[in-house]
C-alpha cells in the first residue's frame, strides 16, 4: 500500500466530511462506510505519492485520466481482482462528486474514467422441493431436539420470508409469536413489511416450545446452546450438514434460500416490484439478478405492465 503520509491534513478532513455525509444522509452501514475508506484511503496516498507528496485538496482537482489508469494499474499491480477494483473506483467516484460539489471543481477526469469488465456471479436458487429437504434434514441431525427445531425456524424464515440471516437472527423475543406481518429493519436502516407464512409461524413456535432458556423481550428470539446469541456460522454448518446430505452443490447457503424465496414467486407469477419490496432491495436490477430472471420473463412483465406495450 502507498505511503498514507502522503495524505495532507486538508485532505483527510475532506475525507472524513465524506463519510460523515455517506453515513448520515445515504444510510450506509457501518461495514460498507470501512470498505469505502479503506478504498479511498489507498487511492488518495497513492495518488499523493504519484504527484510528488502531499499538495492538499488542490491536487486532488488535478488529478487526470493518466492518473486515474496509473492508479488502477497499481491497484491490479498488487493483486486486486476486477470486481474489487470496481468497487473501489465506485467509492472513489462518489468521494469525487461530493468533493467537487464543494471545491467547486471539474471531476469528469476521475468520473468518466471506465470501470473494470467482470462477470457477474448469478444466484444459484434451489428448488421448491430441496428447501423443504433442507430445512426437514437440518431439523433431523441436530444432537438435541431443541437445536434442530431452532435451525428448521431460522431456515424457514430464509426461505418462506426472504430474510437475511442477519435479519432473521435479529429478531427479539418480543417479536415472539411471530405475527402475520413483520416489520424488519435491513441494510441502511431500511424498514420493511415482510408477510410471514403460518409454516414459518408454526416452526417458530415449535422452536420456542422446546427452547430451554427463557424466553425473554429483549433478548435474542434465537439462542445459542449456552443461551447467548446464535452465532450464523451455526446455522450456515446446518445447512452445509444438510446439503452434503442431500447432496446439493456447494451453492446451497442461507443466502441461496433467500434467493430461492424471490425466485419461486417470480415464477408463481410474482410481480418484480413487489418482490423488490419484500426483500428490501434499494434497486429493480438488484432484484433481478436474485431472482435469476430470464429474458422471456422480464419480457412478459414488461407486456403486461408498460403502457406502450399494452397499446
Amino acid at each position: 500500500m502507498a505511503d498514507t503520509l502522503a495524505i495532507s491534513p486538508g485532505t483527510r478532513d475532506a475525507l472524513s466530511g465524506w463519510l460523515d455525509h455517506i453515513r448520515a444522509l445515504d444510510g450506509a452501514a457501518e461495514k460498507t462506510v470501512a470498505a469505502y475508506r479503506d478504498d479511498v484511503t489507498r487511492f488518495l496516498a497513492f495518488i499523493g505519492v504519484h504527484q510528488g507528496g502531499a499538495q492538499g485538496r488542490a491536487g486532488l482537482a488535478r488529478v487526470g485520466l493518466s492518473d486515474m489508469r496509473a492508479w488502477m494499474a497499481h491497484e491490479r499491480g498488487r493483486g486486486l481482482g476486477p470486481r474489487s477494483l470496481a468497487r473501489a473506483l465506485s467509492a472513489v467516484k462518489s468521494f469525487y462528486r461530493w468533493l467537487s460539489d464543494r471545491d467547486g471543481f471539474d471531476a469528469s477526469a476521475v468520473l468518466s474514467t471506465r470501470s473494470p469488465k467482470f462477470t457477474k456471479k448469478l444466484p444459484r436458487p434451489i428448488s421448491a422441493e430441496a428447501a423443504g429437504e433442507v430445512i426437514a434434514t437440518a431439523e433431523l441431525q441436530a444432537r438435541d431436539g431443541w437445536i434442530g427445531a431452532r435451525d428448521a425456524a431460522v431456515i424457514t424464515l430464509l426461505y418462506g420470508c426472504g430474510l437475511r440471516i442477519s435479519e432473521a437472527l435479529g429478531l427479539k423475543g418480543k417479536d415472539a409469536p411471530l405475527a402475520e406481518v413483520l416489520r424488519i429493519t435491513g441494510k441502511g436502516g431500511k424498514e420493511r413489511l415482510v408477510p410471514v407464512l403460518p409454516a414459518a409461524r408454526a416452526a417458530v413456535e415449535t422452536y420456542l416450545a422446546l427452547c430451554p432458556h427463557p424466553h425473554e423481550n429483549d433478548a435474542p428470539l434465537f439462542r445459542g446452546a449456552r443461551g447467548g446469541a446464535l452465532n450464523p456460522r451455526l446455522v450456515q454448518q446446518a445447512m452445509e450438514r444438510a446439503r452434503l446430505q442431500l447432496g446439493l452443490p456447494a451453492t446451497a447457503t442461507p443466502h441461496a434460500m433467500r434467493h430461492s424465496f424471490a425466485t419461486h414467486l417470480l415464477n408463481a407469477g410474482g410481480d418484480l416490484r413487489a418482490i423488490q419490496e419484500l426483500l428490501g432491495h434499494a434497486s429493480l436490477s438488484t432484484t433481478q439478478a436474485y431472482t435469476a430472471v430470464d429474458t422471456a420473463r422480464l419480457m412478459d412483465v414488461y407486456e403486461a405492465s408498460h403502457p406502450r406495450a399494452r397499446g
